[in-house]
């Protein structure tokens, strides 16, 4: 491991970089105004691991860039990160390389369902679940969470009448969960799993922010929990969240399943993906082999900021509730006590306080009255954020 040398309050600028998050064209196309301080798509504004950017730099300097191909130090990283991160033991033979997970999960409603079939997602979640069974002609079927006492939960009764429909085919399970902020329990995922087994519906589980668990809590893949789980499942991973690399575009793809394994070859090969870029590669094999003291400073920094965000809310705004925040760094804040129209309070923030959160609509009806915080960023733009944000509320209640 390398010497620790990261600092998680460091302003690093992104403008100018062409940062999705930051960049004013972009966000004037998604919010209709670029003047936003950022805090909504999930990635994170601190520095990449020394270990990864001397990595990197050091394969700059070769100075050739042709067609890779992942060599048995890749697997093994893969494979030894999640024995001794998760305790799951994964074979190399199921491990398919895919440049994100959102396109693993297209290429996987398109391969293992038919136009017309049903796929079951929990609400309020992910928004680009929805789109991709769309896109693909699939029916979006909503298995709704259940906000209980502000902590979510499954209706498993619902559930299993979804699962039982005569075309569901796919089940998405979002674990950890985006953006409720779950973990969820290995009771909760063995019922989600036997009533899938029983209504042979397959099991697609995106677990891309399983390393980001908070402590007390514990992300159970769900292909691990037993063997018949495991052939009825394709799990998705990738660093991506963990260490801040979405741009180099890395996931794998683990398919138990030698039949599954098989068919979303044919899927992938048909689309011409051959794997990842050499960075993709290279950057996997660097994050989960060197980089593991950075994770465990930056689950520290991050629940910090956690706790700021309830302090500040719980001081100005004793009415808005703040979902517990079992694992990801997107804390789900229920603004519905304000009793603002959902997108009158959008407004507020974006065009008033001038802050980019992600409005709750945006992951299902169910969101509605919700914003999802992004709060991977070094507390002195969160402070801004909430300040400016707390400004505009107050503006608004004084004038109404």
């Amino acid at each position: 491991m390398t010497k620790k040398s990261w600092n998680f309050d460091d302003i690093i600028d992104r403008t100018g970089t062409s940062s999705v998050k930051w960049d004013p064209e972009f966000m004037e196309i998604l919010f209709k105004t670029g003047d936003l301080l950022p805090l909504w798509v999930a990635d994170m504004d601190f520095k990449a691991p020394d270990a990864l950017l001397n990595g990197l730099k050091e394969r700059v300097d070769h100075g050739i860039f042709g067609y890779t191909v992942a060599k048995e130090p890749y697997y093994q990283a893969v494979i030894n990160w999640f024995k001794r991160r998760h305790n799951w033991q994964i074979k190399k033979e199921w491990i398919k390389n895919c440049p994100g997970i959102v396109p693993a999960i297209n290429f996987i409603i398109h391969g293992f369902s038919n136009p017309g079939d049903n796929v079951i997602i929990q609400e309020p979640v992910y928004y680009p679940f929805s789109r991709a069974i769309k896109n693909n002609g699939r029916n979006v079927v909503i298995n709704e969470l259940v906000n209980n006492d502000n902590h979510y939960e499954i209706d498993f009764k619902d559930f299993e009448e979804r699962c039982k429909k005569k075309r569901t085919k796919l089940f998405i399970l979002c674990s950890p969960h985006n953006p409720v902020g779950r973990v969820w329990t290995k009771s909760e995922l063995k019922q989600l799993g036997e009533i899938c087994i029983e209504n042979d519906v397959l099991v697609v589980a995106d677990e891309i922010h399983c390393d980001l668990i908070f402590e007390g809590y514990k992300h159970i893949p769900f292909a691990s929990i037993s063997k018949k789980f495991a052939q009825n499942s394709i799990t998705c991973v990738a660093p991506s969240k963990t260490f801040n690399v979405a741009g180099l575009k890395a996931s794998n793809v683990i398919i138990p399943n030698k039949k599954l394994l098989e068919e979303f070859t044919v899927v992938t090969t048909n689309a011409s993906i051959r794997g990842l870029s050499i960075f993709g590669y290279l950057t996997t094999e660097i994050v989960y082999n060197e980089c593991e003291d950075w994770l465990e400073d930056l689950l520290v920094y991050l629940w910090n900021n956690f706790l700021y965000l309830k302090e500040f809310f719980k001081e100005h705004f004793t009415t808005i509730k703040i979902l517990n925040l079992e694992g990801t760094y997107l804390p789900w804040v229920d603004f519905r006590p304000l009793g603002i129209d959902p997108k009158i309070l959008d407004e507020i923030i974006k065009k008033d306080a001038k802050v980019g959160l992600d409005d709750g609509a945006m992951f299902g009806e169910s969101g509605a009255g919700y914003q999802r915080f992004n709060i991977a960023c070094p507390r002195s733009i969160l402070q801004e954020a909430l300040e400016k944000i707390r400004d505009a509320i107050k503006a608004h209640q004084k004038k109404n």
